[in-house]
């Protein structure tokens, strides 16, 4: 097959072989994947009319252009299968593999809580827990994911249960289908008295997707028109059918407020789990698992509240969560007490990383700090080239210049920094599905854990950002330096009103949109010649007022003759008027233009400014 070429370069050309890249590649590595030049790559970019440097991430999109040219088939390698593949690269296996049986052993289910918003999740996770968080919740929203575990008696016998504590409101979706990813049983909370909601759904959805069995608690029992038995005919309809009524789902009706049938919900989860699920864990190999949650302590640095799914996990262990990595200084279980292991499905606070890893990521020990050190660096690289990728506008060379002098694309840019990387990311990823047409978008520039640095200012300086300090303020000379600067910080405690004001600002990015407002009509009756002021009309108004100054058009049977006139002079009897009403006569003048019959209509209108919805 003859191979292309561009500039005088013969370009090696594929017989349809499949190229492996990962998310986030640039021109470069694909050349190298090839044996071509990265420069002849460009070249071939711009004849298709993208404008791509060799070194910069770009997006799958533009990989696939690129392969269909060259003819090669590209895969573009899932983060999952890449970290595997980099895991087997320093010889480590992550995933359910655990050892022959007699290496396994019994371990608590772990449980999520998901529900529509104010059915009662944090007061039945409240309940069980016997502590209030909600009195500290600004906007009743559970600000932090974290991990407890409970015990509850089952036919004479002490039985553990882990609970993850996610938060409810729908604009952390995501975070609450990495929550369910996590769990082997989830609780769906509905309240007695609203029924199945939108939410509601939307959660059993997640549940289903991670594919967990699912225990349901009807709460709000002691409220006044509770309907327990809706509830049951509600979910009927998806799929999940009472055992009371034949099916294998367990209701229990609970009063998380009054502390009602706590003890038979607890029940209920793990006898759903022994009858649906076998949870057990190899107790003795290297800990593997997944980070809840992780924020900035200002006195212990980065903290991670780490679930532990196989494995031990001991003071003094390697481990890498992310692109974190650190060895273990301290373990502190959910109520605050140093511990020095964690088994299986136990959580706990761990200290010790060198930063602060992403709500879900996985985490496991290795044997060698460098090995930790070595695998958080390239999963750091791969986050950089994905997210590079991901902000990569594209513009075809056609209209770049187009687009650049009519300054029709804009951005807002947006610095995040939160409490908890949790916060974070949920603010990030709602932020980002924000939609108000395509003139404007949301560039996030940079994401952090902890408070407002200098540096993040420097950033927005140079890069016309917004800061957002959710749930965190700013530190040291961060304040004087963004009000010398002018640099815009915004802090925020509840996330709706963060979504609410970043939505308006990018409303009031976009140009404003005009519509024609018709003010009034005129007919003509009689036709006035003034040698110094041309053809008057004399008319009489037929609808709405007529206004000096404002536009009109000509209609003369039905049709329009003349467009774009200005009503120059407006006149009663000898009197110049700025407007007159609707059964009044009057004169018009159009100015120069003189070509009016009787019988025309004018009709006057106005441009005003349309509110966006």
């Amino acid at each position: 097959m003859q191979a292309p070429s561009v500039g005088g370069v013969m370009l090696p050309r594929g017989g349809g072989e499949t190229i492996r890249l990962s998310r986030g590649a640039s021109l470069t590595d694909f050349a190298e994947k090839i044996g071509a030049n990265p420069a002849s790559l460009v070249a071939v970019m711009m004849n298709l009319g993208e404008m791509v440097t060799a070194t910069q991430s770009v997006s799958d999109e533009t990989l696939q252009l690129l392969g269909g040219e060259m003819n090669y088939t590209v895969q573009i390698v899932s983060p999952e299968e890449e970290d595997r593949e980099l895991l087997e690269s320093f010889d480590i296996e992550f995933g359910e593999n655990e050892g022959g049986e007699e290496m396994l052993v019994a371990r608590p289910p772990v449980v999520t809580v998901m529900g529509h918003v104010d059915h009662g999740k944090t007061r039945l996770l409240d309940a069980i827990r016997k502590t209030n968080v909600v009195a500290g919740e600004a906007g009743g929203i559970t600000q932090h994911i974290g991990a407890y575990q409970v015990a509850t008696e089952v036919n004479d016998e002490e039985r553990k249960i882990t609970f993850i504590d996610t938060p409810g409101h729908e604009a952390f979706t995501a975070m609450r289908a990495r929550g369910a990813k996590s769990t082997d049983i989830a609780i769906l909370v509905v309240a007695a008295n609203d029924g199945v909601m939108p939410q509601t759904i939307e959660a059993l959805n997640h549940a289903k997707a991670a594919d967990v069995p699912i225990v349901v608690a009807v709460n709000k029992i002691d409220v006044e028109g509770a309907d327990p038995t809706k509830v049951r005919g509600q979910l009927t309809e998806f799929g999940l059918v009472a055992e009371e009524y034949g099916g294998d789902t367990m209701f229990v009706d609970i009063s998380a407020k009054q502390g009602l049938n706590i003890d038979k919900l607890l029940e209920a989860v793990v006898l759903t789990a022994d009858a649906a699920l076998d949870l057990r864990a190899n107790a003795e190999q290297d800990a593997q698992g997944i980070a809840i949650e992780a924020h900035l302590d200002r006195g212990r640095g980065a903290v991670a509240t780490v679930l532990v799914q196989r494995g031990t996990l001991r003071v003094g262990d390697t481990m890498v969560a992310g692109d974190a990595y650190g060895r273990v200084r301290a373990m502190l279980d959910d109520k605050g007490q140093n511990v020095e292991e964690a088994g299986p499905s136990t959580p706990v606070l761990v200290l010790g990383l060198t930063n602060v890893p992403g709500a879900g990521d996985n985490f496991l020990v290795v044997d060698e700090d460098r090995t930790a050190r070595q695998i958080a660096e390239k999963r750091a690289a791969r986050e950089r080239n994905a997210a590079f990728a991901k902000r990569t506008r594209r513009v075809s060379l056609e209209d770049l210049d187009k687009v650049l002098k009519a300054g029709l694309v804009q951005d807002l840019n947006i610095i995040i920094k939160g409490d908890a990387s949790g916060s974070v990311e949920a603010l990030e990823s709602s932020l980002l599905q924000l939609d108000v047409g395509e003139e404007v978008e949301i560039r996030v520039l940079h994401r952090g854990v902890g408070a407002v640095t200098e540096s993040d200012i420097n950033l927005a300086t140079g890069s016309d950002a917004i800061v957002i300090g959710f749930n965190v303020r700013a530190e040291g000379r961060a304040t004087q330096m963004a009000e010398r600067e002018g640099v815009d910080v915004r802090y925020y405690s509840v996330i709706y009103q963060a979504i609410e004001e970043i939505e308006a600002a990018l409303k009031g990015m976009l140009k404003p949109e005009y519509e024609e407002v018709e003010l009034g009509t005129a007919e003509i009756r009689e036709i006035f010649r003034s040698s110094k002021l041309g053809n008057i009309a004399g008319v009489l108004i037929r609808s709405g007022e007529v206004k000096r100054n404002t536009k009109a058009r000509l209609i003369r049977d039905g049709k329009v003759v003349a467009e774009d006139l200005t009503i120059v002079g407006l006149r009663r009897f000898k009197d110049d008027v700025t407007e007159i009403r609707e059964g009044f006569e009057g004169g018009i003048n159009l100015g120069n233009f003189n070509d009016i019959k009787v019988d025309d209509v004018i009709a006057t209108y106005e441009m005003r400014e349309k509110p966006r919805g």
